[in-house]
């Protein structure tokens, strides 16, 4: 039985300017919000878009993301037909292909798209926090009668020349295509997010992939391919929240806006589009008559005595009596020892800040300023200081300072 549509999600970016973060990391599996990892966007807006059937292509750093993932269960996509499937690069008898490029990734996995002959493909990017309804972007490319559609957002003009940009007519026709143009000619940045008539892209992959001077990319090749033999592409105007999370200050902002959900466009408390995670199996957390807790987010198994104010604790953070938390991302795990400070930061998973330590400072002008991060696993000396600016990756001697 056919599909009506598959999703391909591209899950193998390395997010090198997430630095200490993605270490050992793929981008898709780094802690988001609270309870949640970036990948579970894009696989709760395909079980609530309906569509429950998805590739997941990985390569760098693969295994914390390919246990999570699992059979699927979380996210209601282990099926006996479809479900979610990890798809590595693929394995020949001489070896394998790591991805040349975002185009070539689903090239080889061809296969797995053919096993579902579906009408529809559409192509998401795991390195994103956005909540989206894949089905009413169907009805767009359906209505319009397009054999490529690309979900687009209207950026600032002075921000416009960072993105790939789509010039359309009054009806949404796209005319032209800019990669991250100098003088732009419009503001509607591309999200990554395509739609293709499985047909169309099957033939334009073919191709690209027997073009030797290819860069095997969707932006670069596949895109102005269709430009130049005049198919029908349209752009589908999503007014949502979406943000591109590849740096630290952009994580950062995104974990602060959960707090703010009235104002900020991401509500993770919404009934009616959850978004579905993996269950830490901890208990509740327990907060102690020592605590001081103000908005903030706190987590399964969570055990806070000090005090915590505008900040996201995950599942199993420890708190101890004297510590203060503010403005911070604090991923699973983490010990904050009694008196230590951590501030405008983010600290990664099992990471432990000694007693009387100091963690980055809220900038003095406001705004993001500069954040401070700390890997994964990371010993932080009791009375060491870690500055506004520092990408801590390795342990840190008791009362040494990093900047």
């Amino acid at each position: 039985m056919a599909k009506e549509m598959v999703a391909m999600l591209l899950a193998g970016g390395q997010g090198s300017r997430l630095y200490a973060l993605t270490q050992k990391l793929a981008k898709p599996a780094v802690p988001f919000g609270g309870k949640y990892r970036i990948i579970d966007f894009p696989l709760s807006n395909c079980v609530n878009s309906g569509i429950d059937t998805v590739g997941v292509l990985t390569q760098y750093q693969p295994i914390v993301l390919n246990d999570y993932i699992g059979n699927g269960q979380p996210w209601d996509l282990d099926r006996l037909y479809g479900g979610v499937h990890v798809l590595p690069p693929y394995q020949k008898a001489s070896g394998s292909d790591w991805f040349k490029g975002t185009a070539n990734a689903i090239y080889q996995h061809i296969s797995f798209i053919e096993k579902y002959d579906p009408e529809y493909v559409i192509i998401l990017s795991g390195d994103q926090i956005c909540k989206q309804d894949y089905s009413d972007f169907l009805r767009f490319h359906k209505e319009k009668g397009a054999e490529f559609s690309v979900a687009v957002m209207e950026v600032p003009w002075d921000d416009a020349s960072r993105f790939g940009l789509m010039v359309t007519d009054e009806n949404d026709k796209i005319t032209e295509f800019q990669e991250k143009p100098k003088n732009p000619k419009s503001n509607l940045a591309s999200m990554g997010i395509y739609i293709f008539n499985w047909d169309i892209l099957r033939k334009y992959l073919i191709e690209d992939e027997a073009d030797p001077n290819s860069e095997n990319d969707f932006g670069n090749n596949i895109i102005p391919n269709l430009l130049r033999d005049g198919r029908k592409m349209y752009a589908y105007h999503f007014d949502g929240y979406w943000k591109d999370v590849g740096t630290i200050g952009s994580l950062w902002e995104a974990n602060m806006e959960v707090l703010d959900p009235e104002n900020s466009g991401i509500d993770l408390f919404d009934e009616n589009w959850k978004i579905y995670s993996r269950n830490s199996g901890m208990t509740g957390h327990r907060i102690a008559p020592s605590a001081v807790v103000e908005n903030s987010m706190i987590t399964d198994g969570c055990d806070v005595k000090g005090t915590v104010k505008h900040s996201i604790l995950f599942a199993g953070v420890t708190v101890e009596e004297g510590a203060v938390v503010e403005d911070a991302v604090v991923m699973g795990g983490t010990v904050v020892k009694a008196g230590a400070v951590v501030k405008h930061c983010i600290i990664a998973e099992n990471v432990e800040v000694g007693a009387g330590a100091v963690v980055g400072e809220i900038p003095a002008e406001g705004g993001i300023g500069d954040v401070a991060h700390v890997g994964a696993g990371v010993k932080i000396g009791a009375n060491a200081k870690i500055g506004p600016k520092a990408m801590v990756y390795e342990d840190v001697k008791e009362g040494e300072e990093q900047c």
